[in-house]
């Protein structure tokens, strides 16, 4: 994760309090609380008698001009840089991240300019300095930030039997995202162990890759979104996150353009590690895949007893999405 600061100048304790618990990296406060700060727990601090010093190691620039972009690039060589925006425009961040690669921090107050600022060139800015002044809203952003740039745990389990089924309703998630070999997005019957559906980013004689989409499941299945939460699918809609994951476990956000659902023949997946045993519906189709623990996408028409496949797996069940330690039984 990026550095991340939280501003607790004027004085606030208790976001003092949540910046320690959330792990961020530096909090910015008033010089004669830097003393209070230390006695809480071990942070750095940002003030004029701080560990990092106004100034000495770290200045605030507005931009307002092109001068004021060049003068924050060469300052950024041995000091951090907070970039202030009029307006929060968008522009003058890609010009500075085009042109350096170190030290540029930015105010942000929501998760969606979080967000934006840490996307821009899709390497974003090296730190956010979190100016929201609500102690709730900032463990919010803090969770949903670790959440979407964290490292899933995919496990290998084995295909333990395939069988047609009816005619229902299936979605296909359109994102804003290009997938490449070895990525889709977690979905299943349970929110206990979500397969790894491959995008449709495969060359195949029956039609053109669309590399931006998964075709998912049934309306009823649960899919992984951003924040460690899941959702249906067919609850989805233009504007809302799915969590994108790759093989090795990696994921990011991304962003659902459309959602389409028509229907279409079905058939039911089972598989298993041990005593423990998954399931998931997907569309029968030969352009439907899972991934294999070398990123390689399965046709789920070519499925065999045997097979591997990748699955996410949790402990305990969920609540409107939210995991939670329950006993909850799902078939």
């Amino acid at each position: 994760m990026k550095e991340i600061w939280v501003k607790a100048d004027p004085w606030q304790k208790e976001l003092v309090t949540t910046a320690l618990e959330s792990g961020v990296t530096a909090v910015v406060v008033p010089p004669d609380k830097v003393a209070e700060v230390k006695e809480l727990g071990i942070i750095q601090t940002v003030a004029d008698s701080g560990d990092l010093k106004w100034g000495e190691d770290v200045v605030s620039v507005e931009v307002k001009s092109a001068e004021d972009e060049e003068r924050i690039v060469k300052i950024s060589r041995d000091k951090k840089v907070i970039v202030k925006t009029r307006d929060w425009t968008i522009i003058p961040l890609e010009n500075l991240i085009a042109r350096t690669d170190r030290n540029i921090l930015v105010e942000v107050e929501t998760i969606e300019e979080a967000r934006t600022a840490l996307g821009i060139l899709e390497k974003g800015v090296n730190g956010l300095v979190l100016t929201q002044p609500n102690p709730l809203k900032v463990k919010e952003m803090m969770n949903e930030l670790r959440q979407e740039h964290q490292t899933l745990e995919l496990v290998c389990f084995k295909i333990d039997s395939i069988r047609s089924l009816g005619m229902g309703d299936r979605v296909c998630i359109n994102t804003c995202s290009i997938m490449g070999t070895g990525e889709g997005c977690l979905v299943g019957n349970s929110s206990q162990a979500l397969f790894m559906i491959h995008a449709e980013s495969i060359e195949n004689p029956y039609v053109t890759p669309r590399p931006f989409r998964v075709n998912a499941g049934p309306v009823h299945a649960y899919t992984r979104i951003p924040g460690g939460k899941t959702r249906y699918l067919s609850e989805l809609s233009a504007g809302d996150q799915v969590l994108i994951v790759d093989y090795k476990g990696n994921t990011t956000a991304g962003i659902v353009g459309r959602l389409k659902i028509e229907k279409r023949p079905l058939m039911l997946i089972k598989a298993v590690i041990g005593d423990k045993e998954i399931s998931s519906i997907v569309q029968n189709a030969e352009t439907i895949r899972l991934t294999d623990p070398q990123g390689k996408a399965l046709s789920v028409v070519s499925l065999a007893p045997g097979d591997k496949v990748l699955a996410a797996v949790e402990e305990g069940g969920r609540h409107f999405g939210i995991k939670i330690e329950e006993s909850i039984t799902e078939k």
